[in-house]
């Protein structure tokens, strides 16, 4: 398995999303509708990714993994096991509903799946904030008269972002996303959300959206006060670090290069700023061809029995997602 595997991106529309991943990343989107997700790389029975160039063009991601999961995943991976992961980038116009994923325990009861997730901030206006985790001090009885007296704004932990900050949001801790964020997500594979508060917002059917305040209570960590973000650097490092994952922050000068062996371990790639070429003058073709670039936007995973090595095209800031297989 020596290709990088690019796929085809799945639009979701959502009564907050916008049309920003069209200006930004110059990329064609379903006519005036307000697409709010993009899902980049997904493997689940309700999406699949699609292979977009090279050799496997037009298999999904399932696909792949049935047929060739030592290559792709490694050794042990079972062929009937779903990639771990799903990337995606949100577009948020307007402010996102106050959420919580269930952690494992909750998710066993309620039937759902626990979601630990990093937001990265590619662009953020001037006032755009995140909200995640309670208020030093807010207890459950407090958090409940919230609901009931619609002023739970005031029980959730809130902080300016700008572009290169990131933080890492765990199963249980109650979130949302301010206006004005495209976020990139990478997150357990795992869509169980349930909202407790929506602002008084109808969704795209102009009915109000379907809360679910007792699954959200018994979810939430109640001691989970005041989160804080990791805030951008022009330097390359860990971002993020759970047990689910790892997000290494790579920043490129101009020519520089990185390389990633073969049979260590499948990786996400994520281009945040700038881009990068596959390859160099000393790989052979058949492994990478020179010059095929990959633009800001795009995000790629890396096989396990693949070997590629990347040059920046221009200053470049990359995301490397790690120890996904545990």
């Amino acid at each position: 398995m020596r290709d990088v595997l690019r796929f085809e991106p799945i639009y979701q529309d959502r009564v907050w999303g916008g049309r920003v991943l069209e200006s930004t990343f110059g990329r064609t989107l379903p006519a005036e509708r307000p697409i709010g997700e993009s899902w980049e790389i997904v493997d689940r029975p309700e999406a699949q990714s699609i292979v977009k160039f090279g050799t496997h063009k037009g298999s999904t991601l399932r696909q792949l993994i049935e047929a060739r999961a030592a290559d792709i995943m490694g050794p042990k991976w079972p062929a009937d096991r779903r990639f771990p992961l799903l990337v995606k980038w949100l577009d948020c116009r307007e402010r996102l509903s106050l959420q919580v994923h269930p952690p494992a325990a909750a998710a066993a009861e309620l039937g759902g799946e626990p979601k630990t997730e990093n937001w990265y901030i590619a662009h953020s206006s001037a006032d755009a904030k995140l909200l995640v985790g309670l208020q030093r001090g807010v207890t459950r009885e407090q958090f409940e008269r919230a609901i009931a007296d619609n002023t739970l704004e005031q029980c959730i932990h809130q902080f300016r972002v700008a572009a290169g900050d990131s933080i890492l949001v765990h199963s249980g801790q109650v979130h949302a996303i301010d206006a004005g964020n495209l976020i990139l997500e990478i997150q357990q594979n795992s869509d169980t959300t349930y909202r407790v508060y929506d602002w008084g917002r109808v969704g795209l059917d102009g009915k109000p959206r379907q809360l679910h305040i007792d699954q959200s209570l018994r979810s939430i960590l109640w001691d989970d006060f005041e989160p804080a973000p990791v805030r951008g650097a022009p330097t390359s490092g860990v971002i993020a670090s759970c047990a689910e994952f790892t997000i290494r922050r790579l920043v490129l000068g101009t020519g520089e290069r990185f390389s990633v062996h073969a049979e260590e371990q499948p990786r996400v790639l994520s281009v945040v700023s700038g881009s990068v070429r596959i390859g160099n003058e000393n790989t052979s073709a058949s492994r990478a061809p020179f010059g095929q670039v990959l633009a800001c936007g795009e995000n790629v995973l890396l096989p396990y029995a693949g070997a590629f090595t990347f040059s920046a095209a221009s200053t470049s800031i990359l995301l490397l997602t790690e120890d996904f297989c545990g």
